[in-house]
């Protein structure tokens, strides 16, 4: 069993690295697929850099080789020991929470302005949220964008509660992305039985400008990314409701569907007994015949917005260096940390870190999947959400050492 969980480890290391190299080969370089896969003919030239080229190599060289010194101990004796103590540092229930507290308070404190900002002000796509939530829960309209709001029937839902109970339509959001930062905690606490992890994950998130830019936004809310979140979570504590908060997730928006396989994947490598893992796993197959039967028989646009195209599948990882153009953080660590989790596995063999590895795979390869499906959407900022989390949550894990 040893020897198959680390075959497995590799592979899923292998795919994982490749796509992460081939995402910043895409960010280094974006006019190189445009120019290879692009059926029209253009002017650009297929090696020249962008603004991304000298921070991407000056600090993954920089961190690669401070870790590979230190997987070698050959770093100087202090510095050697500082890394050490911040892999063993852990803080008690109390402190945790008196910084999370602290944290959360700040976060808030300078979010709340943003709540009575005008979103007919700030995004285009406001004007067709407006006109779904006026004829909500109908999705009879000659606009399919206006039919494909109201079939994210969870998200709608939350969103008309928080116009009739707050009126405003922000606090709910607002709220969902506050926890969010929470259940980002928790997972990470979860996984690596350090506290101090968690309060690393929460900071990480906080100071995504992706995060903060959308926190509040009901037109590009964080319903689906929470639920979602909180499925993972759910797992290992309350594997009954897991499915159910993935549901919720898909109707929040069905962007998340992708992700599915990665749940199977996470589910199989939980710490549950076998028992639990395979009720779970009947009850996500179960979830999964639902939504099918929901997006079949209901107004659902998804089955007819299906046009398949390979060349968009490859285009579609340019968006990655545009859309976190302003994620220095998210960028930078993408392949430090594959690698640092892939040695970080050898040593303490933990099934969990290559659940983690998965879900960044996922989540990078989710637009292009999208792309190649359908020409219904396009790659904006708030997809790589997900994304976020994930490396929120590995570079929490990472900066953990199992006792």
């Amino acid at each position: 069993m040893q020897k198959s969980s680390k075959i497995l480890y590799h592979l899923v290391f292998f795919a994982t690295l490749s796509i992460v190299v081939f995402s910043l080969f895409a960010i280094i370089f974006p006019s190189f697929l445009l120019t290879t896969v692009y059926p029209y003919t253009t002017d650009l030239q297929p090696f020249e850099s962008s603004v991304w080229l000298a921070p991407i190599i000056s600090s993954n060289s920089i961190l690669l080789i401070i870790g590979f010194m230190y997987y070698r101990k050959k770093l100087p004796h202090q510095i050697y020991k500082g890394i050490e103590f911040i892999f063993n540092f852990e803080i008690s229930k109390r402190t945790a929470l008196l910084t999370g507290v602290i944290i959360l308070v700040v976060y808030v404190g300078f979010s709340l302005p943003e709540l009575a900002i005008d979103e007919a002000t700030q995004y285009d796509d406001w004007i067709v949220l407006e006109s779904a939530l006026e004829i909500w829960p109908s999705a009879d309209s000659d606009d399919m964008y206006i039919n494909e709001q109201n079939t994210r029937y969870v998200r709608m839902l939350l969103l008309d509660i928080s116009i009739d109970i707050f009126q405003n339509i922000k606090i709910l959001p607002f709220v969902a992305s506050i926890l969010l930062v929470v259940v980002t905690f928790f997972l990470t606490y979860q996984i690596t039985q350090k506290r101090f992890a968690g309060i690393i994950s929460m900071m990480v998130l906080l100071q995504s400008h992706t995060f903060l830019h959308f926190d509040t936004a009901a037109v590009y809310e964080n319903f689906w990314v929470l639920f979602y979140v909180v499925s993972l979570y759910m797992i290992n504590r309350k594997w009954q409701y897991s499915s159910i908060s993935y549901l919720l997730s898909i109707f929040s928006k069905a962007f998340i569907a992708v992700f599915f396989l990665s749940s199977l994947y996470y589910i199989c490598r939980a710490t549950i007994s076998t028992r639990k893992k395979l009720f779970t796993l009947v009850s996500y197959a179960a979830s999964l015949i639902i939504i099918l039967l929901v997006f079949s028989f209901g107004e659902s646009i998804y089955f007819d917005v299906i046009s398949i195209s390979s060349s968009e599948f490859l285009l579609a990882f340019n968006a990655l260096g545009y859309a976190l153009r302003y994620d220095l953080i998210i960028v930078l660590s993408l392949l430090p940390l594959t690698l640092g989790l892939f040695f970080k596995f050898r040593k303490e063999n933990s099934k969990k870190i290559d659940s983690i590895l998965v879900l960044i795979l996922t989540a990078l390869l989710a637009g292009p999947v999208i792309s190649m499906l359908t020409d219904f959407y396009f790659i904006l900022p708030y997809r790589f959400l997900p994304l976020i989390v994930f490396v929120a949550v590995g570079i929490g894990v990472l900066l953990s050492k199992k006792n």
